[in-house]
This record gives structure tokens, sequence and C-alpha cells, in this order.
């Protein structure tokens, strides 16, 4: 049986769709397959490990050569874990237009993909007691722990007013 050209193509990206992992041009960055189990003990202890291509190379080298000043915490690691880390974020950093510029202070919050995404949250949601901040992902993203941000897995943050819970609607 001979397959046409559009059925293969259309099989080829219903494939892509299906199996996690392969990359697309649409995707939310994801967690790579080979994330350390270090990365998500030591980051995800205090927050969302982020998948590093939310950051640009400088960004990541900035943060891991500042762990013991890390946005007002001491992250400090050992030296072979820090080396490891290092290698490995260098290694997934953000490339093309999502990170072409350098965030304020290396926010992955203040880039300007993020601040895109999410313009249409009222900054009282920030502060809002089931919230916290801006980078508190799983908050509304149900997948972030996984590095997945798909805006089809959002969740409404408990106690959000209806005024709060405008951008949920969209």
């Amino acid at each position: 049986m001979k397959i046409s050209t559009p059925l293969a193509a259309t099989a080829a990206a219903m494939i892509c769709l299906a199996v996690p992992g392969v990359a697309r041009a649409d995707d939310r960055p994801l967690l790579p397959r080979d994330t350390p189990r270090a990365y998500v003990q030591e980051c995800g202890a205090c927050h969302v490990a982020f998948p590093p291509g939310l950051l640009p190379a400088r960004s990541w080298q900035r943060i891991m050569d500042g762990l013991e000043r890390h946005y007002g915490t001491d992250a400090s690691l050992d030296a072979a874990t820090l080396k490891g880390l290092g290698v490995w974020l260098q290694a997934h950093t953000g490339k093309g237009r999502r990170t072409a510029a350098e965030p304020p202070h290396d926010r992955i919050t203040r880039t300007d993909w993020f601040l895109r995404e999410h313009r249409k949250i009222d900054a009282a949601v920030w502060a809002h007691a089931s919230v916290k901040s801006a980078a508190n992902c799983a908050a509304c993203h149900t997948g972030a722990d996984g590095g997945d941000f798909d805006d089809d897995r959002l969740r409404v943050p408990a106690g959000l007013d209806a005024r709060l819970r405008r951008a949920w609607r969209d």
C-alpha cells in the first residue's frame, strides 16, 4: 500500500503530538528527560525546578555563581553537585526568541515571554494568599513540577474573587 504524502505528514504530526518528549515548535519548555535528580531535589525543595530553557545561558551562569545569595536565601551546593548541575543547565539553556534578552535580575518572572503570557493576570493575584508570588507556578499550572505549563491544564487558585478570576475565562 502506498502512503500519500499528506497522509504521511498527518501521521507524523499525530505521533509527535502523542509521544512525550518529542520537540515541537509550539511546545512550552519541559524538563529534559535527563534532568538530574539533584536538580529536582535541590532546586525543587524551595520552588518548582524550572526548565532550563526558560533562561539564557548567561542567566543560569550568574544564578549558579551566586547560590550563596539566591534571591535572599543561601542555596549553596557542594562543589561536585554545583559543577554537574552547571554543565547540565548550560547544555539545556534557552535559545531563540523566548530567551533572546536576559531578564532583569535573571528572574524568569521578568522575561518578556513570561510577562506576555501572563499579561491578563491582575497584579493582586500574585500577592493572593493561595499564590504568594509569580514564581509559584504550581498555584495555577497543575503540571509545573514536571515542567508542563500548558494553558489547557490550568486551575484557578483557591479563594480568588470573581474579578481576579477573569483571566481564566479566556
